[in-house]
């Protein structure tokens, strides 16, 4: 009868360790290097943090350079199709689509702080945006750190300096503050960058300081030009999301780490990731002897006036389409405002 038992016992525990030790790969995927800032002290670190918490029961593969297929501009519908377990999006890819979070890409929005930045887009997110993301699981939404005006020859120190320059824009909001200041704005995703601006298709466009390694902006451009004060030129809104069948398919207790590795905890995080990140690539162009530069007070000014304009012009249009623009940059302001963290 105890051998019975003991066998019984050890069958029921063998059969119940089993299916706690299930194990899930989760294949994530995003389009730029492993080395630059969000993927190394991001997506890596979070990663990483997700199989700690489970235990090794969860598997995070990420996959750079859109190795498991499609653009850049493709990744909201390879996630939610499910051709990907999650990865990373920039709703500005797909101009129009999600007009609402144009609100925080609107010129001189946010702080030159990704993690300060990060923070309002979540609450803003959960406010205005989790209709427009039905499609996914949202993990997180985060901005960069301030855009920098990198260009070849030297760098921008008037309005007229923008006249006729042949630059790369990211989103609509930030082409079209680059064609109110004088540009021909280039709408591009990142990975095309470096080839524009090597064929000299480009004169050179705005991206962050912590992409400059990685793109090789060192070599490609030789100025990188900042404004005055402590709003950003223009910044950019990301999500990091996850199928839906994916993250429903999981069993309770692996959800609960998803969960405990999303929302407003990891979009501070991917924040401070670019933040360190600027830290870097800043270094990197430094290093190189190239030109650093910030726009004076008195042009910045100029600046913001015709940013106001572009965010008039926006309001404008997307209220013709039926959305509140005057309330969705009010809160996107307030959100800013709310979530100033303290000084050092």
């Amino acid at each position: 009868m105890t051998l019975l038992k003991s066998a019984f016992f050890g069958a029921l525990l063998l059969s119940t360790s089993g299916a706690f030790a299930q194990e899930v790969t989760l294949r994530f995927q995003h389009f730029v290097s492993p080395a630059s800032a969000n993927p190394k002290h991001f997506m890596q670190p979070w990663a990483d943090k997700v199989e700690a918490d489970s235990r090794g029961r969860i598997k995070v593969e990420l996959y750079p350079f859109m190795q498991l297929g499609g653009g850049a501009a493709e990744m909201y519908d390879l996630i939610a199709d499910g051709a990907v377990d999650g990865g990373w999006v920039i709703p500005g890819y797909q101009p129009g689509r999600f007009p609402e979070a144009e609100a925080l890409e609107l010129p001189f929005m946010v702080t030159k702080s990704g993690e300060e930045a990060s923070m309002a887009a979540w609450d803003f997110t959960q406010e205005h945006l989790m209709d427009d993301f039905a499609d996914v699981h949202l993990l997180a939404a985060h901005m960069h750190g301030p855009g920098i005006v990198h260009k070849t020859g030297p760098g921008i120190q008037a309005v007229s300096d923008f006249e006729g320059l042949n630059l790369r824009g990211p989103s609509r909001a930030a082409t079209l503050f680059l064609d109110k200041l004088g540009a021909n704005p280039i709408g591009m995703p990142v990975p095309a960058f470096p080839e524009a601006l090597s064929k000299g298709v480009l004169d050179g466009g705005v991206i962050t300081y912590e992409m400059s390694p990685s793109l090789k902006l060192d070599e490609l451009t030789d100025s990188h030009t900042d404004v005055a004060g402590e709003k950003s030129l223009y910044n950019l809104f990301f999500i990091w999301a996850m199928n839906k069948d994916s993250y429903a398919a999981l069993p309770d207790d692996l959800k609960a780490v998803i969960d405990a590795n999303s929302g407003a905890m990891a979009s501070a995080w991917a924040g401070r990731a670019h933040d360190t990140g600027d830290k870097e690539g800043r270094q990197v162009l430094v290093d190189a002897g190239n030109e650093l530069a910030e726009i004076s007070a008195e042009t910045t000014a100029q600046m913001v006036a015709l940013g106001d304009e572009v965010i008039a012009e926006w309001i404008a249009d997307v209220t013709a389409k039926g959305l509140d623009g005057a309330g969705l940059v009010a809160s996107a302001r307030a959100k800013v405002a709310a979530n100033r963290l303290p000084a050092n």
